[in-house]
């Protein structure tokens, strides 16, 4: 056996025992075959996870990960802050963490396998490291065995020793690596290079039959995604998530935003109305996210006495009602290349075209109605003048409007109108035109 949760410790079960012994122990005892491959990949999720707390970050496999925050301490509000919200977000994944913050790598490392805590300064170190057991750094244990023939326990035993007699009593390698985790040699780490693309897959414990029950998954691939993000300076605009089925083609729910983000809780949340509202045609087995569009984060200073903007924004807002009413149930009114009333004005995906002003209906020279009807109505005309809901009062001079050539015979075809602002006896306001058919009502002014 390798290793075991809380729960095979607690019943005694111990590294280097048999499986039969084991078993003894705790019946129920579940057993899996290790996987280093997968070692690796939930590492390197986790790697691009932490992304979001430095850009600095290196990898030790098996299960060890290096995070160099000096430089984000201000960022945070200090290492407490820094390891605080790193062992939440770990905690959130289930991960079991023993974690240690030190000034050398190795110094770190080593004080980790104890759950040695903080240590924020040389003296500090120095102390810490001299009270760990020599099984600590991992050392053959033919080596060990030779160090507590001497009577020496602890490192800090070895410290006390004259180096070129240890040297040749232990060797090189366990000399020199007592120096980098004190800090008397650099200690230089290989840097986790983020990955060009993200994308990730989870493989879910059980088979999952109701969509909402794959949140949680979810989120543990949207921490990941926020992470990377923030370690490569990227914004999000849309990303695609694959339900993996048991049997058949995978079903795709892609994830669009408004507007660029790295947003993690906002990813969530759009996650959230999707999966509410979707309706599995097969158990799903697992999760694959894929980062489709990504923008450049550009570099901008914030405000000096910046408020925090109340609520989620317009935006996020829009985000949430299209994954509540359909892809096509949020629109924007956009100007088209038309002068003909009925041919205008297009409806826009308001995702889409959020922030972009070309195109938009602005303010005319011409007054315009808010209200127009689909197909102009016929008016009847009294004392040589229209007439709706009362004799109609002409307002404003006439705007000639002369298009359509071009698809004659189509919906709208060829016009030819005099258009007018008009109001009746009951104080209505109406947008008229007259042709060669007579006077028609085409808008109602609010």
């Amino acid at each position: 056996m390798q290793v075991g949760d809380e729960q095979a410790r607690a019943a005694g079960i111990q590294v280097g025992q048999k499986l039969s012994t084991a078993l003894g122990l705790l019946p129920e005892l579940a057993v899996f075959e290790r996987d280093a491959a997968r070692e690796r990949q939930a590492l390197e999720n986790l790697a691009c996870w932490a992304g979001r707390f430095t850009p600095t970050i290196s990898l030790s496999a098996p299960a060890t990960l290096l995070l160099e925050i000096g430089a984000c301490l201000r960022l945070f509000g200090g290492s407490e802050a820094i390891v605080a919200a790193a062992l939440a977000g770990c905690a959130e994944q289930h991960y079991t963490v023993s974690w240690a913050a030190a000034p050398t790598p190795l110094g770190a490392f080593w004080l980790a396998r104890a759950n040695g805590g903080m240590v924020v300064d040389a003296p500090g170190l120095s102390t810490a490291l001299a009270a760990l057991p020599c099984t600590v750094p991992g050392w053959p244990s033919a080596l060990v065995g030779r160090l507590e023939s001497f009577g020496l326990k602890r490192l800090g035993d070895l410290r006390q020793l004259p180096g070129a007699g240890l040297r040749r009593r232990i060797g090189n390698g366990a000399v020199d690596e007592l120096l980098r985790a004190w800090g008397d040699l650099p200690d230089p780490q290989k840097k986790f290079i983020f990955p060009e693309n993200f994308a990730m897959l989870i493989e879910l414990p059980a088979r999952v039959e109701h969509a909402e029950a794959l949140v949680f998954a979810g989120q543990r691939l949207l921490a990941a995604l926020a992470g990377w993000l923030a370690g490569r300076q990227l914004l999000l605009r849309r990303c695609t998530l694959r339900l993996i089925h048991d049997d058949g083609a995978p079903s795709l729910l892609p994830l669009s935003f408004a507007e660029a983000s790295a947003d993690e809780e906002r990813f969530l949340r759009l996650l959230r109305e999707h999966l509410g509202r979707l309706q599995l045609r097969a158990p799903v087995e697992a999760l694959h996210l894929r980062a489709d569009e990504l923008l450049v984060r550009s570099a901008a200073s914030a405000h000096l006495f910046e408020q925090a903007v109340a609520g989620e924004g317009a935006p996020a807002c829009l985000e949430r009602l299209r994954a509540r009413l359909g892809e096509g149930a949020v629109q924007i009114l956009a100007l088209a290349a038309d002068y003909r009333p009925e041919c205008a004005t297009q409806a826009r995906d308001a995702l889409a075209n959020l922030g972009r002003n070309a195109g938009m209906v602005g303010v005319s020279e011409w007054p315009r109605p808010l209200w127009l009807l689909p197909l102009p109505q016929a008016l009847a005309e009294h004392a040589g003048g229209p007439y709706w809901l009362g004799q109609l009062k002409l307002l404003s001079r006439p705007e000639r409007l002369e298009s359509g050539w071009w698809d004659e015979g189509e919906a709208v075809g060829d016009v030819r109108r005099d258009y007018f602002v008009a109001r009746n006896s009951q104080g209505q306001w109406a947008w008229i035109f007259r042709d060669a058919e007579g006077w028609f009502l085409h808008g109602l002014f609010a």
